[in-house]
């Protein structure tokens, strides 16, 4: 535990003084508009806006440690990634992002049975997380629970249809999973 506290305290004074405001858009417009999104070049500014909703913890803290952990990622320091996503969900334990970032990360790692735990955490704390299921489903398909991933990505595509691959994984899915139609 002293060597984590140590990790999170570096990483706080590591971060930047002051992190970018998160708009004070309500959730709720931004997915309706997303679901009703007439091409992806109309939702990509939407999933972007709602991703900022999504990421914003609360917490000046949380948020500077979820800061750190992204710089961490791009340049490949998952060690240290892992640590302080570890210490977010640790510190918040109700905060879906976290846990979406820790899924994220163990399926970069090969660890897809974290992975599903992980997204699943999410799904369950924000259910209109999409990327969430469509990434779940993504997991589900690779192992052969193509009935689940159905469920994942046509969960995905009901608040997001424009999200990146889930339509032709849909399609795909549904042929297999319901057969074709006569």
């Amino acid at each position: 535990m002293g060597k984590l506290l140590g990790v999170v305290l570096l990483a706080l004074w590591l971060a930047p003084p002051a992190l970018a405001a998160v708009p004070k858009t309500p959730l709720q417009p931004l997915l309706k508009a997303l679901a009703t999104a007439s091409s992806k070049e109309e939702a990509a500014p939407l999933e972007k806006r709602v991703e900022l909703l999504f990421l914003n913890s609360g917490s000046a803290s949380v948020d500077l440690l979820m800061n750190r952990a992204s710089r961490l990622l791009v340049i490949g320091k998952l060690d240290l990634a892992r640590t302080l996503l570890r210490a977010v969900t640790q510190i918040a334990p109700h905060y879906a992002e976290g846990w979406h970032q820790r899924a994220r990360l163990a399926a970069l790692t090969g660890d897809d049975r974290a992975a599903i735990l992980f997204l699943e955490r999410t799904i369950i704390l924000n259910p209109r997380q999409f990327e969430a299921y469509a990434e779940l489903g993504s997991l589900l398909r690779a192992y052969g629970d193509d009935k689940g991933a159905l469920a994942m990505y046509r969960k995905a595509a009901a608040l997001d249809p424009h999200y990146d691959g889930v339509r032709s994984a849909l399609r795909a899915l549904v042929r297999q999973v319901e057969g074709q139609s006569i």
